[in-house]
């Protein structure tokens, strides 16, 4: 009896603990950048690709703005431009129609990070409103990401920039470093399960006569699919496709049954930016202005040469 009333007592316990621990436990948010935080510590492979296109598979266009050589300890934008047609709607996870979002993930030099808040300027602030730019991970301050977020508004997203000053990191040198940027538009074709979404087109599995197509209450269609010894093979298609076969029509194996759904991708770019040091500034600017002296005083040489060449003559 007593026996049994420790072992009850040590199992309420027990579930009370995990009630709590679950409770108190932060939860981890499925949406990128968080698939590729938790699969990679670099998200640049060894090839140079950054790992978002290993999940967005069509290639699209990103550029980025920003200055091409900068000062220490100072704040700088990073501009980065992710251009699609914001006519564009992307089947959802649920197989709804929506907007686009995006995301950027910009990978910086080694002691460049995020600016303070603080040294942001206020029309920074104003711009990037809604915007949540954070580290990578803790180990890489250098590399930011940000998204999922609205495409409508933020197809150029700002990043403010702190440079690093060598005087007070020894390990930052003035010299002229690479800047990598990669930004998505859309959803994914490839989950970090690896299985396919929904953002995919739907082929054939076989080749063969279509003999059935019909869609159930949820949206979900199945297509019968019928080979030359009469097997029926079925092929489901998602909710939210366009389906562009009809019963009776005659397919190839991996011939589309659906439009293809997706409408964003995944572009990658590069830059460089120069880590100035201020005396070699002041060192160009006295060499400039030493170099226009000594010029002008040609100058005013040549010309005094000239009247004294002329007033001999005329003597």
């Amino acid at each position: 009896m007593v026996l049994s009333f420790i072992k009850n007592a040590l199992r309420l316990r027990t579930l009370m603990s995990i009630t709590i621990l679950a409770f108190f436990s932060p939860l981890v948010a499925k949406a990128f950048p968080i698939y590729a935080q938790q699969s990679y510590a670099n998200p640049r492979e060894a090839n140079g690709r950054i790992v978002c296109a290993n999940c967005h598979l069509a290639q699209k266009s990103t550029e980025i703005e920003s200055p091409a050589s900068v000062l220490p300890d100072s704040v700088f934008e990073a501009v980065i431009k992710i251009p699609y047609d914001t006519n564009s709607q992307q089947v959802l996870g649920n197989g709804k129609k929506g907007g686009l979002n995006v995301g950027a993930v910009v990978i910086l030099p080694e002691g460049f990070k995020l600016a303070p808040s603080a040294r942001i300027p206020n029309e920074i602030k104003t711009k990037n409103k809604g915007v949540y730019i954070s580290p990578y991970n803790a180990q890489n301050d250098n590399i930011l990401v940000v998204g999922p977020i609205s495409g409508d508004k933020h197809r150029e997203i700002i990043f403010p920039v702190l440079s690093p000053d060598p005087k007070t990191n020894k390990d930052v040198k003035f010299l002229k470093y690479p800047i990598y940027v990669g930004a998505n538009r859309g959803r994914g074709q490839i989950g970090p399960d690896g299985l396919k979404t929904n953002n995919n087109l739907v082929t054939a599995p076989i080749t063969g006569q279509i003999t059935q197509v019909e869609t159930n209450e949820k949206g979900i269609s199945m297509i019968s699919i019928s080979d030359k010894e009469g097997n029926i093979t079925n092929q489901e298609v998602p909710k939210g496709l366009d389906i562009v076969v009809s019963q009776g029509k005659i397919v190839k194996a991996d011939q589309p049954l659906t439009r293809d759904p997706n409408v964003g991708g995944f572009g990658q770019t590069e830059t460089e930016i120069v880590l100035q040091d201020p005396l070699r500034i002041v060192g160009y600017i006295i060499f400039a202005f030493t170099v226009i002296v000594c010029q002008l005083l040609l100058v005013f040489k040549k010309k005094q040469f000239e009247k004294v060449q002329a007033a001999e003559m005329n003597f």
